[in-house]
């Protein structure tokens, strides 16, 4: 059994894309379905949010930049009611730049925070990771 509630929205992030899924499972069970994927797009037109370094790396300023892309998806997603929970897993680094930049509705439906890069790992072990990380 789970304390993911059905429909609950989990993101699983590094600093390059972000798989999206939800919990389709039943009567809190955990199970999840991956709907989209997010990539950088038009980063010489959005650019990181804020200052960055003069000696940041072309792909650090792309990561930055991607990080503020996918914090304008789930604050938009937020407030257009397109879900009620959020599980946000991502590496350490993209972790503490989102945080930042999620708005308060955002960051009141965050049911759990994973610091781990978990964008290649199996269904099965994000899975078991969420259900870890809500059940404590």
């Amino acid at each position: 059994m789970s304390a993911v509630p059905k429909a609950t929205l989990v993101v699983v992030a590094d600093g390059r894309d972000a798989r999206f899924f939800r919990n389709v499972g039943e009567d809190r069970q955990l199970q999840l379905h991956q709907y989209d994927q997010q990539e950088l797009m038009n980063a010489n037109d959005d650019g990181p949010s804020g200052s960055m370094p003069g000696e940041s790396s072309l792909k650090q300023i792309d990561e930055a930049t991607f990080t503020k892309q996918l914090a304008q998806t789930l604050n938009n997603g937020a407030l257009r009611q397109q879900y009620e929970y959020l599980v946000l897993i991502a590496d350490p680094t993209t972790l503490g730049r989102i945080r930042p930049l999620l708005h308060k509705e955002t960051s009141q439906r965050l049911l759990a925070e994973i610091g781990k890069d978990y964008t290649n790992a199996t269904l099965d072990i994000i899975q078991q990771a969420v259900s870890q990380s809500v059940n404590k």
